[in-house]
């Protein structure tokens, strides 16, 4: 991510009440314009749309206003329900009372917004978004597809299978595909993520057993071609074994 530029933004509202919708998405817009940010706005009427569209498009929304007393599905368990799959997912409640205040903690909300919200917070909040974005870019790995834009947690991350131009990134929650080629994939990632095959591209701390010409990631074996196998194996080695050096790991005598 480029210092000093804002990275596309995806953002979701959730709230039973258009005209609360329509408030909101019209301070988002003016302030993101503003700033000359590329953003793109989710609407949802209902906790159960929200958490059933969810399902699909983890890691495709940064931040969500999500109104707290709504018909169906209230807030607060929509945002517990929706933590239990994305730990990253920033979440602002939106509300006409204050008395939830503290129960958002349970949940690692970002903010709350009062109804009716201010340009101001709006403004101050969208800065915090932005800014935590920025610390974080290095830990997320960030791929496009049809359906949308992802940034996905690295430490999720098992694996990269490259069928021709076909990208599938393979994490402990879900599978995501894309159109790269796992050279430039490989570049834009740490040394953690080792190359085994022509095809498979790992994160080397989701290994669970290294054989002579195969690695278990979960319950997947995956190959390691000849090619790739002397470098692979000195690479996974290392990696897997700072992973026990630290301090903490010895035992005093």
């Amino acid at each position: 991510m480029q210092k000093g530029r804002c990275p596309i933004l995806h953002l979701g509202i959730c709230d039973d009440q258009v005209a609360s919708r329509t408030a909101l998405r019209s301070l988002l817009e003016r302030d993101l314009t503003e700033r000359g940010s590329t953003y793109c706005i989710f609407e949802f009427s209902s906790g159960e749309g929200l958490l059933h569209w969810f399902e699909k498009h983890i890691g495709e929304i940064d931040v969500l206003f999500l109104d707290i007393e709504m018909q169906g599905i209230h807030g607060m368990d929509t945002a517990h329900r929706l933590r239990s799959q994305s730990e990253n997912l920033q979440i602002v409640f939106v509300t006409g009372y204050d008395r939830y205040v503290f129960e958002g903690y349970t949940v690692g909300a970002l903010d709350y917004l009062l109804k009716p919200a201010t340009a101001e917070h709006i403004h101050q909040l969208l800065t915090r978004v932005f800014a935590t974005l920025q610390k974080t870019s290095d830990s997320v790995y960030v791929c496009r597809n049809a359906e949308g834009l992802y940034r996905i947690p690295r430490k999720d991350i098992l694996y990269f299978f490259s069928e021709k131009r076909l990208i599938t990134c393979v994490t402990t929650q879900r599978s995501y595909t894309f159109y790269a080629k796992l050279d430039d994939v490989q570049n834009g990632l740490d040394d953690q993520f080792v190359r085994i095959h022509q095809r498979y591209l790992i994160h080397a701390p989701a290994v669970t057993r290294i054989g002579d010409h195969d690695v278990q990631i979960g319950s997947q074996t995956l190959p390691i071609s000849r090619n790739y196998k002397k470098q692979a194996l000195l690479t996974l080695t290392r990696v897997l074994l700072s992973q026990f050096s630290s301090p903490e790991d010895h035992i005093p005598c």
